[in-house]
């Protein structure tokens, strides 16, 4: 699934077969700042998220990041974001919820207004290691 993400038009990188690795190795290592889960449906995998976990000085809360997330296809427009969502809102009560979305990606987009997220008025730069 995370081959099927990373190589969607809704990320600006593809990823590799390292980074996956790594990614999968800091959940199961139980990092403190990353937090992966598996969302099924009875005894079938549909789909994947990956938090991040800081803490927002602008807010003076902690920040939850919400890295990946992933449904297969037959799976979406059923709630099921929504109801993950939920979870993580119970789960890390009073956080901030950040999340990035391609500006194509209209039926994501919808979702997250729909589930209370708004547009932070902000450019996001970054740099990566040498």
């Amino acid at each position: 699934m995370m081959r099927i993400f990373y190589a969607s038009p809704a990320l600006a990188t593809s990823g590799s077969d390292k980074i996956f690795e790594a990614n999968i190795q800091n959940c199961i290592d139980d990092n403190p700042y990353l937090e992966g889960f598996v969302i099924s449906d009875g005894d079938k995998t549909i789909g994947y998220s990956m938090i991040a976990k800081s803490f927002s000085t602008e807010y003076g809360v902690l920040c939850v990041w919400i890295e990946d997330l992933y449904l297969i296809p037959d799976y979406r427009g059923k709630g099921i974001a929504s109801r993950f969502f939920a979870f993580l809102e119970q789960r890390f009560k009073g956080a901030l919820f950040r999340l990035e979305v391609a500006q194509q990606n209209e039926s994501a987009i919808t979702a997250y207004y729909k589930n209370g997220f708004s547009p932070m008025p902000y450019l996001e730069l970054k740099k990566l290691p040498d």
